[in-house]
C-alpha cells in the first residue's frame, strides 16, 4: 500500500471512530433530553429535574462540540477529499449551525441556573427538541455521504 493510500486509510478510520462516538454521545444526549421532557411538577426535595438538566446539558455540549471540533473541523479545514461529502456538507452545515445555536442558548440559560422556571423550560425544551431532531437528521445525511 502506498504511502497515500495508507494516510487515507488511517483518516477514514479515524473520521470512522469519531461518527461512532458521535452517535454515542447523541443517544445518550437524546435519552436525557426525553428523560428530561417526562418529568412533571414534582416537590422539590425529591425533584431530579436539576441534576437531570446539568447531565442533559454537559452532554449536550459534549455532543455539539464532538460534531464540530471533530467532524466538521475536519471538512472546513479541508482534511476531508471526498467531493460529494464536501458538497453535502456545504449544503448542511448553515442548517446544522442554526440547530446549534439553538442548543447554545438553552444551555446558556438553564446549564447552571438555580432557580429554573419550569413553564419557560418546557417551552425551551420543545423549541430546543425541534432543533436537535433537525440537527439528527442533517447529521445523518452528512455521515451517510461520508460512509460511501
Amino acid at each position: 500500500m502506498t504511502e497515500k493510500a495508507a494516510l487515507g486509510a488511517e483518516r477514514r478510520t479515524q473520521t470512522t471512530r469519531m461518527v461512532e462516538e458521535l452517535l454515542q454521545e447523541r443517544n445518550q444526549m437524546w435519552s436525557l433530553y426525553w428523560e428530561l421532557a417526562e418529568l412533571k411538577p414534582f416537590d422539590k426535595h425529591t425533584d431530579p429535574m436539576e441534576q437531570i438538566l446539568e447531565d442533559f446539558c454537559r452532554i449536550m455540549i459534549d455532543y455539539i462540540s464532538l460534531g464540530h471540533f471533530g467532524i466538521y473541523r475536519r471538512i472546513i479545514d479541508g482534511t476531508e477529499r471526498r467531493k460529494k461529502v464536501l458538497a453535502a456538507a456545504e449544503k448542511l452545515y448553515p442548517q446544522i449551525a442554526k440547530a446549534t445555536e439553538v442548543a447554545l442558548k438553552f444551555n446558556d440559560k438553564f446549564e447552571q441556573s438555580q432557580l429554573i422556571d419550569r413553564e419557560a423550560l418546557t417551552q425551551e425544551l420543545s423549541k430546543l427538541g425541534e432543533a436537535l431532531a433537525t440537527r439528527i437528521e442533517l447529521e445523518d445525511q452528512l455521515i451517510d455521504s461520508m460512509s460511501k
